[in-house]
């Protein structure tokens, strides 16, 4: 009925802080947070590790940062009952801001890096290794990336000492035809790697890719509660726990905490399905022209946005 290897990670906090800078006070972290651990979920991407000369806090909320101040607000200083994730993006991060795992509340980094950047997630990942965390590197915007150059990205993956490699549909491109084509190509390549997935919803399809994942042996499913995230936002976590039969997972928590504290988000940014996602889904574009006109004024007129990038779909 379900395979114990498969885990599943939360990135309320760290995808839907895209939308809003991650300026989510303590109240909403903590009841996310606590909400996760009552649902028996794996992981909890709480934010980014972030340099504060790459960002400002005047600016940026503190899970652009994960400092261990701010990550001890919403653990306390009991035993965690989560596993609690970050995300490190190539260039805006120095080794020296990342802290030894013995000082930090943190047990994954993942670090994320376009095809071209491969050789230095590789080198950031090792760093994070070596001191002391589980690393991950997520692979973003496959759709847009050619035959040899994944080839030879995935040949030098296979080779480093991160065991965890993530196939990414950053743009939400993807139908399930090609998750099964990568999913595929990703083992041949990486026989000795552990696959995960990070799927998109421009085309109402982050579930059922994520689904064609699982079918195809990934066992590492990102997933946020009701589909918060960037732009059209992600596969929803509590259909995710639904599909999955694990006992250990439990529902209704995630139920009470979309209640309480997504749904008023969503009163004040928006994310979700969308025509204008639709479209640079379908185009294989970065959604970043549409999200600019869903925040517009115009953001109902859709037919203007279509013409506006694309004569014939």
């Amino acid at each position: 009925m379900y395979r114990p290897e498969i885990k599943v990670i939360d990135c309320t906090v760290r995808d839907g802080g895209l939308m809003n800078k991650w300026q989510f006070d303590d109240s909403f972290v903590k009841n996310v947070y606590n909400s996760l651990i009552e649902a028996g979920v794996d992981y909890m991407e709480i934010g980014y590790l972030s340099s504060e000369k790459a960002f400002s806090r005047d600016e940026y909320g503190p899970w652009r940062f994960c400092a261990e101040k701010d990550l001890k607000r919403i653990t306390g200083d009991g035993e965690k009952k989560i596993k609690l994730s970050a995300m490190a993006d190539i260039g805006r991060i120095d080794y020296d801001d990342i802290p030894p795992k013995s000082e930090s509340s943190l047990d994954m980094v993942r670090v994320a890096c376009y095809v071209h950047q491969v050789d230095k997630a590789i080198a950031l990942a090792h760093h994070c290794k070596d001191k002391g965390y589980e690393t991950t590197i997520n692979l973003m915007a496959v759709s847009t990336v050619g035959l040899r150059d994944l080839n030879e990205a995935l040949e030098d993956l296979n080779k480093s000492k991160v065991p965890i490699i993530y196939l990414v549909d950053s743009f939400g491109a993807f139908y399930s035809e090609d998750i099964d084509t990568l999913t595929a190509k990703y083992f041949e390549r990486m026989p000795n790697k552990t696959i995960g997935i990070h799927c998109h919803n421009n085309q109402q399809l982050a579930f059922a890719n994520t689904i064609s994942a699982i079918i195809n042996g990934i066992n590492f499913l990102d997933a946020t509660l009701y589909g918060i995230g960037r732009g059209a936002g992600n596969c929803p976590l509590e259909l995710l726990l639904s599909f999955l039969k694990n006992p250990k997972f439990k529902v209704r928590p995630l139920v009470q905490c979309i209640e309480e504290d997504i749904f008023p988000w969503a009163e004040k940014i928006d994310w979700g399905y969308s025509v204008p996602y639709m479209v640079t889904g379908v185009l294989n574009q970065h959604p970043r022209s549409a999200m600019a006109h869903m925040e517009s004024d115009n953001k109902n007129k859709v037919t203007e946005f279509f013409d506006s990038v694309t004569s014939v779909l």
